[in-house]
């Protein structure tokens, strides 16, 4: 790979760090910001610097984060979504602004299998170092010599953490992040959506989860978009506001034991078409202002994919098998395809994984 240039490198960290400073109302000077990378396969994030308090989210491992604040071990963070939360240091490898940019600049492997591994030697025998979650980011270890390549034994890819420890994991769990980011900046495909999705079924619910080990409603979706190179909003609410939205004419006095549940649910989904969002919650009044509680994906024909106990797949339409009870609260749909307004980051343009050019 190409080395990139320093004031490309210096851009990069800049841009970084004025985009989650914007979102986060910070003023301090970009050099002087703490800048850190998560080293866990997942970090989790939250509410509180207490282990009691609640997980807003979880960041996966290579993720480029600012420390906004500190509290004894804990860590306050805010992530490139954004989102501000608090993390154990213990969790973070804290760089500095020119290690910073060389991590961004390094060639690195995504994981794009649902669970692996790190381990000391090329062999699943070998100890393990750490596991790794779908999403994951570890640089590629380059073989020494004049004609450079990756390290690569029987099978088995040479990695390194983000503390600088090496390891190996089964080549077939990875996949090179600069090929697999740029062959997403321009293709989008429902298909492609809907079988990320699907690869995640059975995968438990947890509040705050983000990541292949256990995910919430928003959650889910943001992990979906991401491994189609997509960076979204991480809450329901947000992602709510992204995106065309999709016309839904809805009569939200029908209950949902009225005999006109049924022709309501077809009426509201005439226009949906295969991975949209949909969001389901409490419409907006006069009186009262509107909320967002869940969002799932539409597959097509009444069914949607969502994380409601798991990850599942629900039917819309009263009578059918495995009915939502709560397919009644659908109030909004927001097609994210072809979007090319705020909300939506390909993840080969951001600055969190990528140095960026003039």
């Amino acid at each position: 790979m190409t080395q990139s240039k320093p004031h490309m490198k210096k851009k990069t960290i800049i841009m970084l760090a004025a985009a989650i400073a914007a979102s986060a109302c910070i003023t301090t000077s970009a050099q002087t910001r703490r800048m850190a990378v998560t080293g866990l396969s997942e970090v989790n994030l939250r509410e509180e610097p207490d282990y009691t308090a609640e997980m807003g989210t979880q960041a996966l491992m290579g993720t480029v984060v600012e420390i906004t604040g500190e509290k004894d071990y804990w860590r306050q963070v805010t992530t490139p979504e954004p989102y501000s939360a608090w993390c154990t240091e213990l969790g973070l490898t804290e760089m500095k602004h020119d290690r910073l940019a060389a991590y961004i600049a390094a060639p690195k492997y995504i994981c794009t299998s649902l669970h692996s591994s790190v381990r000391r030697g090329a062999s699943a025998n070998s100890e393990q170092i750490c596991d790794l979650s779908s999403g994951d980011l570890v640089r590629i270890v380059m073989t020494e010599g004049k004609n450079q390549k990756p390290s690569i034994k029987k099978g088995w890819a040479e990695v390194m953490l983000p503390s600088g420890t090496k390891g190996w994991t089964p080549e077939n769990d990875l996949a090179d992040f600069t090929s697999w980011a740029q062959a997403f900046r321009t293709k989008e495909s429902p298909e492609a959506i809907i079988a990320t999705a699907k690869s995640l079924l059975g995968v438990p619910y947890l509040w705050g989860g983000a990541s292949s080990k256990g995910v919430d409603c928003s959650g889910f979706t943001r992990l979906v978009w991401f491994m189609n190179g997509r960076l979204i909003p991480r809450n329901a609410s947000q992602q709510a506001a992204i995106g065309r939205e999709i016309i839904m004419q809805a009569d939200h006095a029908v209950t949902p034991d009225s005999n006109k549940i049924k022709a309501e649910m077809l009426k509201r989904i005439k226009h949906l078409k295969p991975g949209d969002l949909i969001f389901f919650g409490t419409p907006e009044t006069f009186f009262k202002k509107g909320s967002i509680t869940h969002v799932g994906i539409y597959l097509g024909s009444g069914k949607f994919i969502h994380s409601s106990h798991f990850v599942r797949i629900s039917s819309l339409i009263p009578g059918e098998e495995d009915y939502y009870d709560n397919s009644y609260r659908l109030i909004k749909a927001q097609r994210l395809f072809s979007w090319t307004g705020e909300g939506i980051t390909p993840v080969i343009k951001s600055p969190a994984y990528f140095l960026q050019e003039e």
